[in-house]
């Protein structure tokens, strides 16, 4: 009997033991104690930055085509053979340089027989103004010569004309396009000979909507850039807003005048016009910390116990990773700048004060474009925050280490 009742007192301190260790372990999986209790207490860290004032300018931003201060194409007003080429392509000249010669020995010879028909005509009214004087013709007869002589002299002047337009000169100075003519071509009038521009100074027309109309004056500044100069701006102001709106596309056209001495703007160049407001003062804060869901913009807004709450904001224009705040926020306050995504309403966050802006905007863009982008952890479906992966051989050497230790 003896030996059964040794038995019976193992098994039940083996089930002692067995129970214990259960309870032990499910302490550790769900217990106050637990790795798994605090995590929904903990604070998340974010950044936040405080709202205050900063100097803005609305913009009106639109696509604009670039157009020569002044622009022709080169063409002949006759019908002739083209007897020599002044220049080549792309040259600059200045105004009144000979660009094309056109034959014109016809007209050379006509003008030299009208020459001597004026001088024989001229010499006529000569004898007979004197013998008029003598009383030996009548006055009438002299009047009649003087018409003649008169229209022999306008003959002159038109056949000079004629040859001059043998001569094709350039009305202005600007940059010549691509030659199209050749010595020995037959032209007509209008047959293009070369483009002809005048880019020491361009003009940038561009449309403004009708409702923007008010915002548009005479004088303001305007930016411009062009995908073939990436980084490049173009400076200049507004000249002119057309008289008339359109009645199809509601909007005006308003000329911008842009100094052009490299003469990078070309006519026809698309250009990306940015035209500036009047300096004021706004609400700015970062465009990265505005949540937009659906039609609703709202931030979170840091509370002096370090919790967060949803606050509804109307933003006004966004530009350069800024967003203007027209309603919602006020000075003073603090809204999350990174981390949004991770917070809840009423939640606890640890606040880390967002970096300041860099001066200007291109350096901070090429700053972040060459800074490397850090490892983001994302949480797991139970709330925890997951680990790194830890390779197979520190796997191998902790498990070990674990084992020694064990042991």
């Amino acid at each position: 009997m003896r030996p059964r009742s040794g038995l019976s007192t193992c098994c039940a301190l083996a089930l002692v033991v067995a129970l214990a260790a259960c309870g032990k372990g499910g302490k550790a999986q769900g217990g106050p104690g637990g790795p798994g209790a605090g995590q929904g207490d903990r604070p998340t860290p974010v950044t936040a930055e405080q709202v205050h004032l900063r100097p803005w300018n609305d913009t009106v931003q639109a696509l604009g085509n670039v157009k020569a201060r002044e622009s022709i194409v080169v063409s002949a007003k006759v019908s002739e053979i083209v007897q020599a080429v002044h220049f080549d392509s792309g040259d600059h000249v200045a105004a009144g340089a000979s660009l094309i010669t056109l034959s014109g020995k016809a007209q050379l010879a006509a003008l030299a027989q009208a020459e001597a028909t004026a001088k024989e005509a001229e010499q006529l009214l000569k004898r007979q103004t004197e013998l008029a004087a003598q009383q030996l013709i009548a006055r009438s007869a002299l009047d009649t010569q003087r018409a003649t002589r008169d229209a022999t002299r306008a003959r002159v002047e038109q056949m000079k004309a004629d040859i001059g337009d043998r001569e094709i000169r350039a009305p202005f100075a600007g940059v010549l396009g691509i030659r199209q003519v050749s010595p020995g071509s037959l032209i007509t009038p209008g047959t293009p000979i070369a483009t002809l521009d005048d880019t020491q100074r361009v003009y940038i027309d561009f449309p403004v909507p009708e409702t923007l109309l008010a915002r548009v004056a005479k004088g303001q500044s305007v930016t411009g850039t062009s995908a073939a100069y990436p980084g490049k701006r173009f400076e200049g102001q507004v000249s002119t807003v057309d008289a008339r709106i359109d009645p199809a596309t509601r909007a005006v056209t308003v000329r911008a005048d842009f100094p052009n001495p490299d003469h990078l703007l070309r006519p026809g160049m698309l250009v990306q016009v940015t035209l500036l407001q009047p300096q004021r003062q706004a609400l700015l804060i970062p465009e990265i910390s505005v949540v937009q869901v659906g039609t609703d913009s709202y931030v979170f807004r840091v509370k002096p116990d370090n919790t967060v709450e949803r606050a509804d904001v109307e933003v006004g224009t966004r530009r350069e990773g800024l967003a203007e705040i027209v309603e919602g926020l006020k000075v003073g306050d603090r809204v999350v700048v990174d981390g949004t995504g991770k917070l809840r309403v009423g939640g606890k966050v640890q606040v880390t004060a967002a970096p300041a802006p860099a001066a200007a905007p291109e350096q901070t863009r090429e700053a972040e474009a060459s800074a490397p982008v850090p490892a983001v952890q994302a949480p797991a479906a139970n709330g925890a925050v997951q680990t790194p992966a830890v390779d197979a051989p520190a796997q191998k050497n902790a498990a070990a280490g674990k084992g020694n230790a064990n042991g």
